[in-house]
């Protein structure tokens, strides 16, 4: 079977992420899909196992096999957990609808460190870029920013929540290079503080429910190979 044949036959699951879910679309926005599939049982019986992953069909799709996703979601891989809270749903078959209900046990204080590694790299590289006098990708600048409010808002509320809401018009201003840079470093300072203090506090636990989250794949895997899905 080819592997978009495996995607487009087995999907549970199919959402819109990106600047659509974020609230930062603008007309010229491409619309970013991320998907989850299941494949037969008896496709892992074998020597060649099913792919992890599989791009597209389309430019700007990506999809994971589902015990891949729940390993990313169980270390709080940010990309992973947006699928599950995302608001536009394309596609969720009944296993999807059992996989979006798991994000509770899927969210933990992890979310502090995987959060912050995958920030760091990209604010590291903006601030590089004005040290030599360079010109920092503005896009890459706005994206930290709504990565750490969103990490300050779910350690602080326990809900994942990916609108951007009111910040909507500055992180723009941010993209567009409007934003000085000594505000946007400040502003980076800020979440980075209010954040470790939101971990002391947070309503949610240390670590995710990974039990119920295997128990969950275990079904998934015995309903398929006995014909039940």
């Amino acid at each position: 079977m080819q592997e978009h044949e495996l995607v487009s036959e087995h999907t549970v699951l199919s959402v819109v992420v990106g600047s659509r879910a974020y609230g930062l679309h603008t007309e010229e926005s491409d619309v970013d899909i991320r998907g989850v599939y299941v494949p037969p049982t008896e496709l892992f019986w074998g020597f060649d196992k099913p792919p992890s992953s599989v791009d597209g069909p389309g430019v700007e799709r990506l999809n994971w096999e589902v015990e891949h996703f729940c390993a990313l979601a169980i270390k709080a891989n940010p990309t992973v957990l947006e699928v599950l809270a995302s608001p536009l749903v394309q596609v969720s078959t009944p296993l999807g609808k059992e996989l979006r209900a798991l994000l509770p046990a899927l969210l933990s204080q992890r979310a502090a460190d995987s959060f912050r590694r995958a920030t760091a790299q990209q604010f590291a590289r903006a601030s590089a870029a004005m040290a030599s006098g360079g010109t920092p990708r503005w896009k890459q600048v706005m994206h930290v920013l709504r990565m750490l409010t969103m990490c300050e808002r779910l350690l602080s509320t326990g809900e994942l929540v990916l609108a951007v809401g009111a910040h909507r018009e500055q992180l723009l201003a941010v993209k567009e290079g409007d934003v000085p840079w000594k505000d946007v470093l400040s502003w980076v300072e800020d979440l980075r503080d209010r954040t470790a203090s939101a971990v002391l506090r947070s309503p949610l636990p240390v670590v995710p429910d990974a039990g119920a989250v295997e128990r969950w794949l275990i079904s998934v895997r015995r309903r398929s190979a006995l014909g039940e899905l």
